[in-house]
């Protein structure tokens, strides 16, 4: 475990960010938890500790200096991510963490309930059968299709102010050219991910 510890401690200082012993034991334990239900549920294709740690773990919280907001919904939060750790470094944001597999939402479920976090609310649905107009100030998601498809898919659950949150490995020009909203993309590194990464901010207006 100080292998793991070790991990995390660099990888958030490499991000600029700050830990407490609470939040790593609570980022650890999420760990642990994944790879517990991982044997039966089939959460992750990844299944080695430390990619976990910094393909999971790091990379859900590479994005933490692009939240704005007090309500967020991460949309296909599969087992729990970004949601979860950003959930335990941001106690005063309110997390709504959505998925239609209800074998993924049972664990998300039982990992808030593991974590103690008492600002994550888990929902089992489709999104675009959320009934909750203009509710949420950002939307995060780790692209499942183009972004102007995720964003009309979303957009009413958004606030007028409100901004989408896309998560991606590579983004084609043709991609980007496509999206019919103001956008801005933040290159984000991964500490020990040797990939691409980015974050494209939609702005509904």
């Amino acid at each position: 475990m100080h292998k793991s510890r070790q991990i995390l401690h660099s990888g958030l200082e490499q991000l600029g960010l700050s830990a407490t012993e609470a939040q790593l034991d609570a980022l650890l334990d999420f760990v642990s938890l994944i790879e517990k239900w991982n044997k039966a549920y089939n959460l992750t294709a990844i299944r080695k500790h430390d990619e976990m740690l910094r393909l999971h773990i790091l990379d859900s919280l590479a994005i933490l200096p692009y939240l704005s907001g007090k309500k967020i919904l991460d949309v296909g939060t599969g087992a729990g991510l970004p949601g979860i750790p950003l959930a335990i470094f941001r106690p005063d944001i309110s997390f709504a963490l959505l998925d239609s597999n209800s074998k993924k939402t049972r664990f998300v479920q039982q990992a808030v309930l593991e974590l103690k976090l008492k600002n994550v609310e888990v929902i089992h649905s489709r999104v675009e059968k959320l009934a909750r107009d203009a509710e949420y100030d950002a939307i995060l998601s780790r692209a499942f299709a183009s972004f102007d498809d995720i964003m009309n898919l979303t957009e009413y659950l958004l606030q007028p102010e409100g901004v989408l949150l896309a998560m991606k490995a590579q983004v084609s020009d043709s991609e980007l050219n496509a999206i019919k909203r103001p956008f801005t993309i933040h290159p984000i590194t991964v500490p020990g991910v040797d990939a691409e990464r980015c974050v494209v901010q939609i702005h509904k207006k």
